[in-house]
């Protein structure tokens, strides 16, 4: 193991898109566990959307950033942490971490699924979509989704589920022709379009011309509206992310067709996946066997190496990546029953 650790630090607010001038990589010696902890030697790293709003406030300045990672025990000073065990934690955006045992939860080894899906479907990922379409939006077989930034994470994630869980129609908007096609190729949408060929509404309405029952909503704004226009009587919208905000330096999308929210009798909800991780076992359970059998594959760009963190992020703030966005570490394992 290497005698030093290496950490990315935001040094500066970024004023509308991020560049890399507003990270640093910083090097520093090993941390000691102190009583009570262990030593993390990450091995994959997540890149997540909600980085970006963060940037603006939440995340301190020179100082590590945090989020989702995947690594190795190397040091225990807790029983509860053994050494050799594979954990998650959220102390990620570096090569080491020191974790509490309540900081970091230890990784089931289900054979023949590899380590990253751990950070795709069956993480924080895969737990949006899933809650989103059960507990959020109850999706009933034969209901029609749309789900706008459907090639990204996500947006792939609950394309592959609301297919198992039956739903009728499923439409996506995604940033290329490209992207478009891989989503009716091999994730399982009937219709999805490019929003930068025209209205979104025209695009939507021509994809789902009888409506839909659900949306799922990545991105605010214009497909937002376009959805409260085709959405059917009690229809419902789940809220997850803004992206089309994150990097916006001038006013809000002003929504224009709010009152049809009250003549359809329809309801949008959002929520935040932290509240919800008692899910994650139904999510293993549901997910697992699909994975297991091939029936469902994973949507995920990897980027190689710990020095690739702040390009991957900036990429996927661009659209660059088709599913999840991981960073990997040199020579990690792919597979969590190999370690």
């Amino acid at each position: 193991m290497t005698e030093t650790a290496r950490t990315v630090h935001q040094t500066a607010r970024p004023h509308g898109f991020p560049t890399p001038g507003d990270f640093a990589f910083v090097e520093s010696a090993l941390p000691e566990p102190a009583p009570g902890t262990a030593l993390v030697e990450n091995l994959y790293w997540s890149v997540d959307p909600y980085h970006r709003e963060m940037m603006d406030g939440e995340f301190a300045l020179n100082a590590p950033l945090e989020g989702r990672a995947l690594g190795r025990v190397v040091e225990s000073r807790d029983p509860a942490l053994r050494e050799g065990e594979l954990v998650f934690h959220r102390q990620g955006w570096r090569t080491h971490s020191v974790v509490t045992p309540e900081e970091a939860r230890a990784l089931p080894r289900f054979d023949g699924v590899p380590l990253s899906a751990h950070l795709s479907i069956l993480g924080g990922t895969g737990l949006t979509a899933y809650v989103g379409l059960t507990r959020v939006a109850e999706l009933r077989e034969g209901q029609d989704v749309f789900v706008s930034a459907a090639a990204g994470a996500v947006g792939t994630a609950t394309g592959r589920l609301a297919r198992l869980m039956g739903a009728g129609r499923l439409v996506g908007s995604a940033g290329t022709a490209a992207k478009a096609a891989y989503l009716t190729e091999h994730v399982g949408y009937d219709a999805a379009f490019d929003y930068h060929t025209g209205p979104t509404a025209e695009l939507l309405a021509k994809a789902a011309p009888d409506g839909i029952d659900l949306y799922i909503d990545n991105v605010g704004g214009e497909p937002l509206e376009a959805a409260i226009s085709s959405l059917r009587e009690f229809g419902r919208i789940v809220r997850i992310g803004t992206i089309a905000q994150y990097n916006s330096t001038g006013a809000p999308y002003t929504l224009r067709n709010l009152p049809d929210i009250v003549e359809k009798s329809l309801r949008m909800e959002g929520f935040h996946v932290r509240n919800h991780r008692d899910a994650q076992e139904e999510l293993y359970e549901f997910v697992v066997p699909h994975l297991q059998s091939g029936r469902v594959g994973l949507d995920e760009t990897v980027v190689e190496g710990f020095d690739g963190i702040v390009d991957a992020f900036l990429g996927m703030l661009r659209g660059e990546n088709r599913g999840k966005i991981i960073v990997r570490a040199a020579g990690a394992p792919s597979d969590a029953l190999g370690v």
